[in-house]
């Protein structure tokens, strides 16, 4: 049977276990450009099997939050290059994942002070963390038909842009209630044009993004990330056919041959199993590796990846607060507790300070 830390091979990326370090947005970027502090923290992190960096904005409209990075300026990629250089010479690997926020930001974020964009002018509830304070989310206004194009050109340069930067893959952020989910769900997307309506025209504008990321940097360094049940905790509410959508997307995704698929089982940080969804059905359609996350403990992971369940397991907040988590892991030890009032923003405290073992 497979173990949690055995190496493992998912498109063209050799890792060296199955642990993923799943994203993480920190706040940490002033100027939105990656930092010295950076470096550090991904760099204590390189024991992972993979690192999938925190969210990072495929162009000025793609942001929602204070001091996120971007992966779209040369001065950006730059600045990632030290990243990723650090995590190769300490010996992990690391994918960029790759963000557009759609309607889920404030006009402070876009250039000119201009609407968000979404698939829809419907605004969405909640609020904006702006480097003023919280904020009531700005009401977008939907891309047309001919814009939606230029979007899926921004996923592929940006993808080329992670590669000058080093990373050894992208992963296309397409859950949590992003411009991806806001084309997915019926919910919330009201279009009537060819990406609106049915499954299979409200699916076009995920596998349009991830035909041609794998199209300008090779599929088996191409991955996505998808949370079907996400949204039934919120306002907007789950597609009314979800499962039905979420196998179609796993379909038409199929002959991309991708790297991998990182699906958020439940709702991020909230109940696993509160919403019925057959994850396994999913990933019979999809046939390629296959990456969970959700509130995975050590004896969860093993058991996942050791009964077939999962080609990997993510873990998120237990990797801020133990940089060693792979250690911890092997070993059987204590996990230290997550400081949240240093989760967004500031500096090393609660970033790069947490000790190992």
């Amino acid at each position: 049977m497979p173990s949690l830390f055995d190496p493992i091979q998912i498109g063209d990326l050799s890792l060296a276990n199955r642990i993923v370090m799943a994203p993480l947005t920190r706040s940490r970027a002033p100027g939105l450009v990656p930092n010295d502090l950076m470096v550090e923290y991904y760099r204590q992190r390189a024991s992972a099997g993979l690192i999938i960096s925190e969210g990072t904005q495929i162009c000025e409209q793609g942001q929602g939050y204070f001091d996120t990075p971007g992966i779209h300026t040369p001065e950006q990629v730059a600045g990632w290059r030290r990243i990723t250089d650090a995590v190769h010479a300490a010996g992990g690997k690391i994918a960029a994942q790759l963000w557009h926020v759609g309607r889920i930001s404030h006009c402070d974020f876009q250039p000119g002070g201009a609407a968000p964009v979404s698939s829809t002018a419907r605004a969405a509830s909640g609020n904006s963390r702006t480097p003023t304070g919280l904020k009531p989310l700005s009401t977008p206004r939907a891309l047309s038909t001919a814009e939606v194009g230029g979007v899926v050109q921004q996923f592929a340069h940006a993808a080329r842009c992670a590669m000058d930067a080093g990373f050894d893959a992208v992963e296309v952020h397409g859950a949590n209630s992003y411009l991806i989910d806001q084309f997915l769900h019926d919910s919330i997307n009201d279009r009537v044009d060819a990406y609106g309506g049915s499954i299979a025209n409200r699916a076009r504008f995920v596998v349009e993004v991830m035909t041609a990321v794998a199209g300008a940097i090779g599929a088996g360094r191409s991955g996505l990330r998808l949370s079907p049940v996400n949204l039934a905790s919120t306002p907007a509410g789950c597609d009314s056919q979800v499962q039905a959508l979420y196998n179609h997307v796993a379909e038409r995704l199929a002959p991309l041959g991708l790297a991998f698929l990182h699906v958020v089982e439940g709702q991020t940080g909230g109940p696993r199993d509160a919403t019925p969804f057959d994850y396994a059905a999913m990933r019979e359609r999809f046939g390629g590796p296959w990456i969970v996350n959700n509130g995975y403990s050590r004896e969860m992971a093993l058991k996942a990846v050791a009964e077939g369940r999962a080609d990997m397991v993510a873990f998120g907040r237990d990797f801020i607060s133990n940089p060693d988590l792979v250690r911890r892991l092997r070993l059987n030890a204590e996990l230290q507790p997550l400081e949240r009032t240093t989760l967004y923003g500031g500096g090393a405290a609660g970033y790069t300070d947490y000790p190992t073992l």
